[in-house]
């Protein structure tokens, strides 16, 4: 009788409003990067990698399928998947956006789940030192 009342007394108010607390809706399970997104949990891990053109096409790739990656600042970021490459080129793709967050290190230890490309404007408005993904050929 007493785990009852005890489980009553937690759970009864759930659905009501509290002052002093916001109703917070779950979070996605990484971050928005701009150009990416980071996994937010230091054990966390992508099995796939979402390559997001502009034009809303969309390549997931399995991390799993992922054979090599290679960064050349002067060409970009070169994926070797099943033998074919898919090429990401853009500006400050293996800067950090924050501390201890770049792109291609992310990538070879599979923290991230996306990559996207920037539409024009958006390439156009960002700041000097941020990580702008202008295209994706595969």
């Amino acid at each position: 009788m007493h785990d009852e009342t005890l489980l009553r007394r937690y759970t009864e108010n759930l659905s009501e409003e509290r002052p002093g607390l916001e109703a917070r809706a779950p979070s996605e399970p990484w971050e928005d990067l701009g150009a990416f997104g980071w996994l937010r949990g230091v054990r966390e891990r992508a099995l796939m990698l979402e390559l997001r053109r502009k034009t809303g096409t969309v390549l997931a790739v399995g991390y799993g399928w992922l054979e090599r990656a290679e960064f050349d600042p002067s060409e970009g970021i070169t994926l070797h998947i099943l033998g074919q490459k898919v090429l990401i080129q853009g500006r400050n793709l293996n800067r950090e956006v924050r501390p201890l967050v770049r792109l291609f290190e992310g990538i070879t230890r599979q923290r991230v789940p996306w990559i996207r490309e920037a539409c024009q404007s958006e390439s156009l408005e960002a700041p000097e030192g941020a990580c702008v993904v202008e295209a994706i050929r595969w």
